[in-house]
């Protein structure tokens, strides 16, 4: 083969002319010696169908255009095997070449090879053609190139390519429904949900550019191909009946398939079957096997459509597999459902990345940084694997380490300490008695559940668009920020020192018990055992309750309880805090005091501030969580805090 768009050279070296590509020419020479003069220039489309000899086997062969001839090495002519390279393939299909591979399944030269190198191992065979070449005068030259090529995953051997019949399923040939495979795909998949959107893309332009799907494999187990061929006329044996009857032996076998790779075709016919084109009895069986592809793509016609499950529907409402498997079990099973019954099997797909070390390198057993589940479960317990998992993004590839996972260990704490708060401020309250009525609880308490409120909300959102990493932050920030840092630090006092009956300590209660109820059911699908534990404490304070966590559901928002200007109002009461905080923290720093309840804050307020702040005079200390605060016009050492904006 030559490129179509070199320039080549014949070069006359006494008696002889060498072809060359023009700008390889220096490297030709300085490599073999020949020295010679350029009498001729041509580009390579000139050279088509250029016709020379073999140069030991008896046979004339053509020079073919090929765009894959490269200016890397050589001589910008290559040889041409279209049995044995996807590249060379593609220019033996356009002028018409068929495939030849005298290679075996043992990767040996077969009888069709020259004899020399009959039975030998391509590899092995390279010395002994390297040596003929020499006998007959034919080499000019000879180096060992390193390069890259494709080796073997699993063995890292070298692979060796060949060209052998094959089965197909066409992408392109027209269906009932008068569209093609391809189209009806395409237009499953622009119907599917796929989360993250961006899968849409992906495996359509897989579809759109796909070749045939090549279904049949050459190994010794499997699903065979259960098709029969008539000896005497090769006549291909697709007829229902065999593929019944050949299902009922599979079907009644204790090995299923293997009944196919035991019995002689004969056997796996039925009686009597004859050839519908010749009439011959004599048969023999195919021996490739289905693609594991389309053992799997047809999962759901096994599992959905069986029948054997009744609580089962098909199609499915979700698959759910990493980001490799648009190429896979997605794009298999979209096809062959496609085809068999006119649609996906299947109404959303997830797709989830893979998982990384603290490095960002893939994991493998040869780099040896695996992390066992069972070694976080051991260490940690399963929560904290689960709370991992939900604390990033799966759409993308995402890190684990030991390291990260005692962060999340950490976190966990957090939660699960805010949990024993809840319950170690509940130990006397009956729900069914102590509960106060919405109208008459704290204003404070008001304000939380309003903001509880907030939480369920985005909560059912995230859970039903599938962004469970937003949960997770969503509850910490809560937990952290709104109750820990602020809510649950104000109510001590109410909890600690008021009477029990009181209701400034039921009222307290009332919301925890709200908090805990909610933020637990939220939380059992990704912290289940800890919720689990958790919930047997809640029998204990409320018989109402099931029997289980995971038999309650989670709350809906209730709107009644959500007040947009009670939040506002605290909102702004939040910003005076944070300046607050801020002073106790320089007088603690300064020594002035030991404890924010040591402390008299006296404030100078803007209007809008000074107002919500004079009607909540009465228990602001408690909010602030000094001893006495006052308001003022001016006076030295205020704390001031600005005007809005």
């Amino acid at each position: 083969m030559v490129n179509p768009d070199f320039d080549y050279l014949f070069v006359k070296s006494e008696d002889k002319v060498y072809i060359v590509a023009q700008e390889l020419l220096d490297g030709f020479a300085e490599k073999t010696g020949v020295d010679g003069k350029v009498v001729k220039s041509v580009k390579g489309r000139e050279l088509e169908f250029l016709e020379y000899k073999h140069p030991f086997i008896d046979r004339v062969s053509k020079i073919y255009l090929s765009e894959f001839v490269e200016l890397g090495a050589g001589t910008g002519l290559v040889h041409m095997a279209p049995g044995h390279g996807q590249e060379d393939y593609i220019i033996g299909q356009r002028y018409g070449i068929e495939p030849f591979a005298p290679v075996d399944d043992e990767g040996r030269f077969t009888e069709e090879a020259p004899e020399f190198i009959r039975g030998i191992n391509v590899f092995d065979a390279n010395k002994l053609i390297v040596e003929k070449l020499k006998e007959v005068g034919a080499l000019l030259h000879y180096e060992i190139v390193e390069h890259s090529y494709p080796h073997c995953w699993r063995c890292k051997n070298p692979v060796i390519f060949r060209a052998t019949p094959q089965w197909f399923i066409s992408m392109d040939a027209v269906l009932s429904s008068g569209n093609t495979l391809r189209g009806e795909a395409i237009k499953e998949i622009e119907r599917v949900r796929w989360i993250p959107q961006w899968g849409e893309n992906r495996i359509k332009s897989m579809v759109e550019n796909r070749p045939d799907w090549c279904i049949s494999r050459q190994r010794s187990w499997g699903v065979p191909i259960a098709v029969f061929y008539c000896k005497k006329c090769g006549e291909i044996i697709k007829d229902e009946k065999v593929f019944e009857h050949v299902a009922s032996l599979v079907e009644n076998n204790p090995y299923g398939a293997d009944i196919w790779f035991e019995k002689d075709a004969e056997e796996l016919l039925p009686e009597g079957y004859k050839c519908p084109k010749c009439g011959s009895e004599e048969f023999e069986k195919e021996e490739d096997i289905l693609d594991v592809w389309f053992d799997s793509g047809v999962s759901h016609a096994s599992v959905l459509k069986s029948g054997f499950w009744e609580e089962l529907r098909w199609p499915a409402d979700m698959y759910l597999e990493g980001s490799d498997q648009h190429r896979g079990w997605f794009q298999s099973s979209l096809l062959e459902s496609t085809a068999s019954y006119g649609r996906a099997p299947y109404d959303s797909v997830l797709t989830h990345g893979f998982i990384l070390d603290e490095a960002g390198r893939k994991m493998s057993k040869s780099l040896g940084n695996v992390i066992p589940p069972e070694k976080v479960i051991k260490q940690y317990g399963a929560d904290i694997l689960r709370l991992w998992v939900v604390s990033e993004d799966y759409t993308e590839d995402i890190k684990i380490g030991m390291n990260l996972l005692k962060s999340i260990a950490d976190d966990y704490r957090k939660i699960r300490n805010t949990f024993r708060y809840f319950l170690g401020n509940l130990y006397d309250f009956n729900p069914e008695t102590d509960t106060v009525p919405y109208k008459n609880l704290l204003e404070i308490d008001r304000w939380m559940l309003s903001k509880l409120q907030k939480v369920i909300d985005r909560a059912h959102d995230a859970y039903s668009s599938h962004r469970f990493h937003r949960i997770y932050h969503e509850i910490k920030r809560f937990m952290i920020v709104d109750l820990s840092a602020v809510y649950l630090d104000i109510l001590k006092d109410r909890l600690y020192v008021y009477a029990p009956d009181s209701l400034e300590r039921r009222s307290a209660q009332t919301v925890l018990y709200t908090l805990l109820t909610s933020l637990s059911k939220i939380l059992a699908p990704i912290l289940s055992f800890t919720m689990e534990e958790l919930w047997g404490h809640v029998q204990e304070i409320d018989k109402r309750v099931k029997e289980s966590i995971h038999l309650e559901r989670i709350p809906l928002v209730n709107v009644d309880l959500i007040d947009t200007e009670l939040e506002d109002i605290y909102a702004d009461l939040m910003t005076v805090r944070d300046v607050v905080l801020k002073g106790l923290e320089e007088a603690r720093k300064a020594d002035i005091i030991r404890h924010p309840y040591e402390a008299k804050v006296i404030l100078v307020l803007p209007e809008e501030y000074r107002k919500i702040i004079e009607e909540r005079l009465s228990w602001i200390k408690f909010f602030f969580t000094v001893s006495q605060v006052e308001v003022k016009e001016k006076a030295e050492g205020d704390v001031v805090v600005e005007e809005k904006g």
